[in-house]
């Protein structure tokens, strides 16, 4: 129940926009009474925060595989793979980021919350240890760098600047732009 409470916010958030979406309006969109809702979410702050957390789990699980890894040289070589895994994660969960861009002040206010607070920080920790790691060359960071940021920075703005493209095409479209940023150098 938990999980559908949280798909149908999401439909919600997306049709009518967090602000006017009320906690009787997911009840009644699953045919529940608010109390229902009560059981699993005391505020329909918590189900965006749930969703929120959602995309980080994205990214944890990216990076949770890419740490467990023992050489840069092993990393470096994960990347291409794990960058498509990516692209394919955040593709499927498009409606997340699309919530996010259209409701960005709703957002914003989870940023005290202690839970999004200590997430946020290991998932940023986690990427700077990553980025900064000396074993692997600077200019292959700078290219990780680069493909990570596009990456996140095409997908958020997918829902508005890509809406009409299809998944397959755009994910085609992104593999071919970040094989390109993470070429090798040339000499």
């Amino acid at each position: 129940m938990r999980e559908r409470i949280l798909d149908v916010a999401l439909e919600l958030f997306i049709e009518q926009g967090y602000d006017k979406t009320s906690l009787r309006d997911i009840a009644e969109r699953l045919g529940v009474t608010k109390a229902a809702i009560y059981y699993h979410f005391e505020r329909k702050e918590d189900i965006l925060l749930e969703l929120h957390l959602r995309l980080h789990a994205i990214g944890r699980d990216a990076l949770d595989e890419l740490e467990s890894l023992q050489t840069a040289e092993a990393q470096m070589a994960a990347w291409p793979a794990l960058i498509d895994g990516l692209i394919e994660q955040v593709i499927a969960n498009r409606e997340i980021f699309l919530v996010h861009v259209r409701n960005r002040s709703a957002f914003e206010q989870l940023g005290d919350d202690p839970r999004h607070l200590a997430e946020q920080d290991d998932l940023e920790d986690q990427v700077r240890r990553l980025l900064s790691n000396p074993d692997i060359p600077l200019a292959q960071r700078v290219r990780m760098t680069c493909a990570l940021g596009a990456v996140v920075g095409a997908l958020t703005s997918a829902s508005n600047v890509f809406a009409d493209v299809p998944d397959d095409e755009l994910a085609k479209l992104m593999r071919d732009a970040v094989r390109d940023l993470t070429a090798p150098p040339r000499p």
